[in-house]
């Protein structure tokens, strides 16, 4: 039934920050729609940013910046990533360390991004 993930929803407390980490570290798209909303474009899909206490209706019953864990994955060597990321003041807390992904091995580095979410970036084995 499912074919794919279009869009998923951060709560952040600093939007600025959030964006400068995305933009800055990760290299994704910001784009701002539907009265001044803002989101992260990377691929074919998105990350829509809601603000702590002012976020978009509906949204998760419980809504808490710093309560995501995401895995990206990245066609760059997980060494250039963390030096890029580094060289901007995020850095690895872990890895790699071999896992498992949705469509088999990857190999994967850790950080946290301003809000203290987990992020995950991995290659594909």
């Amino acid at each position: 039934m499912i074919t794919g993930l279009d869009h998923l929803v951060l709560t952040v407390r600093d939007l600025a920050a959030t964006v400068r980490f995305y933009v800055d570290g990760l290299e994704m798209e910001l784009r701002e729609f539907a009265e001044g909303r803002k989101a992260l474009h990377f691929g074919a899909q998105k990350i829509n940013l809601h603000v702590a206490g002012r976020e978009f209706e509906p949204k998760a019953g419980q809504p808490t910046p710093g309560s995501a864990d995401l895995c990206f994955l990245t066609a760059r060597s997980l060494e250039e990533v963390a030096r890029h990321l580094d060289g901007r003041g995020y850095p690895v807390i872990e890895g790699p360390v071999a896992r498992a992904g949705a469509q088999g091995s990857i190999v994967s580095i850790y950080l946290r991004d301003p809000d203290g979410n987990l992020i995950e970036l991995a290659n594909r084995r």
